[in-house]
């Protein structure tokens, strides 16, 4: 589906008001985002985050209201080629949504067909909870360890000992999640490791990419998340905290250097 006569703007306020919002930023730029969606946003504008973690709609609940929020994860690998263009870099592309509350809305259904149409796989989750703390499972697994390693995903699952700190890493990511009440499928932990076989190996993570770039990183939301919900629900997290606490100094960018005395 293209179209022919887009209305674009990098001010939201110069557009009309939608019927649906789809929120892409990276997390920390999460709360510039919503500051220019406030003045576009209608009652019963929907709004759609596909950002990575699993606290994002938190936050959009408290400003536009439970019932603005439907949950959704996204499969993609892109690159921004230059300012207002995005390059799709592999042959994945998956959506799937659905409302907390499990039922198919008339604007999932809506959503669910406009995809379909234009060529997207797409698919409707009755527990959209899941669906995000799977996706999420994986992602913390792969970004941490290759960002902390520096390394693609080949080596790190080759070699027994940077495997295992994957699995445990990634096993963590589950038992907090079940902690939290999610219910993940038995075998979540090596699903996200029979994921994480599949991939190419020379196939990093977009965190690594921004460490090695030296732009500010998701640990917060990532690996952070973990250990944040885990000391909540009295999960330890040791892997997790470890790879939070490696990164933590390029967090916000690269380290300042020392000053002269």
């Amino acid at each position: 589906m293209h179209l022919t006569e887009p209305v674009v703007s990098d001010d939201p306020a110069r557009l009309p008001q939608p019927d649906l919002v789809l929120l892409g930023v990276k997390l920390p730029d999460t709360a510039a985002a919503i500051a220019a969606l406030r003045p576009v946003m209608r009652p019963g504008t929907a709004i759609l985050s596909l950002q990575n973690g699993v606290t994002k709609d938190d936050v959009l609940r408290v400003i536009f209201g439970t019932e603005a929020v439907m949950g959704g994860v996204t499969y993609v690998s892109t690159r921004i080629l230059r300012p207002g263009v995005i390059g799709q870099t592999g042959p994945l592309q998956r959506l799937v949504l659905g409302e907390y509350d499990g039922t198919r809305t008339d604007r999932v259904a809506a959503l669910l067909d406009a995809t379909a149409r234009a060529g997207v796989a797409v698919e409707h989750a009755p527990d959209i909870r899941v669906a995000i703390w799977q996706k999420f499972t994986f992602l913390v697994g792969h970004s941490g360890t290759t960002a902390a390693m520096r390394l693609p995903i080949g080596p790190i699952r080759e070699n027994p000992r940077t495997r295992a700190f994957l699995r445990d890493v990634i096993a963590e990511v589950v038992a907090v999640a079940r902690a939290a009440g999610v219910a993940l499928p038995d075998d979540a932990v090596e699903g996200a490791l029979r994921r994480a076989d599949t991939v190419p190996p020379g196939m990093t993570s977009t965190m690594h990419e921004d460490l090695e770039a030296g732009r500010r990183l998701e640990l917060p939301w990532l690996s952070g998340t973990v250990v944040d919900l885990g000391h909540l629900h009295g999960v330890p997290t040791p892997y997790n905290r470890a790879i939070r606490d490696i990164l933590a100094a390029y967090a916000d960018g690269p380290p300042r250097p020392p000053s002269k005395a």
